[in-house]
């Protein structure tokens, strides 16, 4: 066997390979999506979670959110709660970096796909921008904005499954 055949048959045996991981990768993401809709019905018809974002999210709340009394415990528990960050004559606030990273991220993504596809979310950056806000100020205050949203949903939900 000549080194350009071994190269042909490797190639082909990943080829067949990643095309069954890629068919099984979609079974399964179909199969979280169906999960989540039926867990948390609210939650994943808010704008800009996908199922991948909302199982994130429900997986740090975990099974007891009644723990969380409030959407600003939410937000410290996502790493998205603002602290003031001033000095001087600066007023400016930063992220709460404690918390749950991979909820973060979560909301992270949301907020990127509200502002690639929401009119209102883009409206928001345009006049935050013209005030003088830098695009990272203007994502972490749609964080924020975001965790508010997700918390109520998420309560609805809860609420939901225990009537």
């Amino acid at each position: 066997m000549s080194a350009i055949n071994a190269t042909v048959l490797a190639l082909r045996s990943l080829a067949r390979r990643t095309r069954e991981l890629r068919r099984e990768a979609s079974e399964l993401k179909r199969h979280l999506a169906k999960l989540v809709d039926e867990v948390a019905p609210r939650t994943s018809a808010v704008f800009g979670l996908g199922p991948d974002t909302t199982a994130v999210l429900l997986v740090t709340v975990g099974d007891n959110p009644g723990r969380l009394k409030s959407e600003s415990s939410f937000a410290h528990l996502c790493g998205v709660a603002p602290i003031p960050a001033s000095s001087g004559k600066t007023n400016r606030h930063r992220l709460h970096r404690g918390g749950d990273r991979c909820a973060n991220q979560a909301l992270h993504t949301g907020v990127i796909v509200r502002l690639r596809y929401s009119t209102t979310a883009r409206a928001y950056a345009d006049r935050r921008t013209s005030e003088g806000k830098t695009m990272p100020e203007i994502i972490r205050c749609q964080k924020r904005y975001l965790a508010r949203e997700v918390f109520t949903a998420l309560r609805n939900d809860y609420r939901a499954l225990i009537t």
